[in-house]
């Protein structure tokens, strides 16, 4: 069981235009922890290179102190992007797809999706077509289809953008709720959320990391300058 992940310097570039530049960080199992920052500073970036589905330029990433590949990653990571990915079918399908591909029995399929389902308040929906929910149901959804493989990392990127506040509430809570035995590490641009889900906040700047503290520590004495307007709503 994964209880500690760390970035070590990653730094990417597309188009030569700097993405991340030598950020680190780290989680344990237990604890949330949220990347915020403006449009374009680098938070899905990261995201995806903690997931294993992009490959950093530079750095490491460090599973229980130990080098981990991308391939490794993508065994031990699942990540919900900001657009649910649903797939055609019922709520069922879409949770229990993961399952299947991994050949797990139908009796604990059934068990598990009834489990994740619940978590998300969901679990009278199973019959129902997935297409045909709301944005904030399909998100729902997604929730519970990267808590059913039982992934010991989750990396979540904006999990309630758009949402309305019953669904927020929802899915906040189901986060709240898996990080007791889990990595969580997410991104959002909601202030407020990070201040309610949060253990630790990161800020990035431009792919740059200017700040990494306790929740408490980030909004009441910022150290850096730009986190400061940043929390105060002033920065550009």
């Amino acid at each position: 069981m994964a209880s500690c992940l760390e970035a070590v310097r990653l730094s990417k570039k597309y188009d030569g235009l700097v993405a991340l530049d030598h950020v680190s960080l780290k989680s344990s199992s237990g604890q949330i922890t949220s990347i915020v920052g403006v449009n374009g500073s680098g938070k899905t970036t990261l995201l995806k290179i903690l997931a294993g589905l992009e490959e950093a330029d530079e750095g490491a990433i460090m599973v229980d102190s130990k080098n981990t590949s991308s391939e490794s990653l993508r065994a031990k990571c699942t990540m919900v992007f900001q657009k649910s990915v649903i797939i055609s079918g019922t709520v069922y399908d879409n949770v229990a797809y993961g399952l299947r591909v991994n050949g797990v029995p139908s009796k604990d399929i059934k068990d598990r999706v009834h489990h994740a389902l619940g978590i998300v308040n969901l679990a009278a929906f199973g019959g129902r077509k997935a297409r045909k929910l709301s944005s904030g149901e399909q998100q729902r959804v997604a929730i519970a289809r990267a808590l059913v493989i039982e992934r010991q990392i989750i990396l979540i990127d904006e999990p309630t953008s758009n949402l309305d506040p019953a669904n927020t509430l929802i899915i906040e809570q189901a986060i709240k709720d898996s990080a007791q035995s889990r990595i969580i590490i997410l991104s959002t641009h909601n202030l407020p959320q990070a201040k309610r889900l949060s253990h630790r906040l990161v800020h990035l700047y431009r792919g740059h990391l200017v700040e990494d503290g306790a929740t408490e520590e980030f909004f009441a004495r910022p150290r850096d300058e730009k986190t400061r307007l940043f929390v105060g709503g002033d920065l550009q």
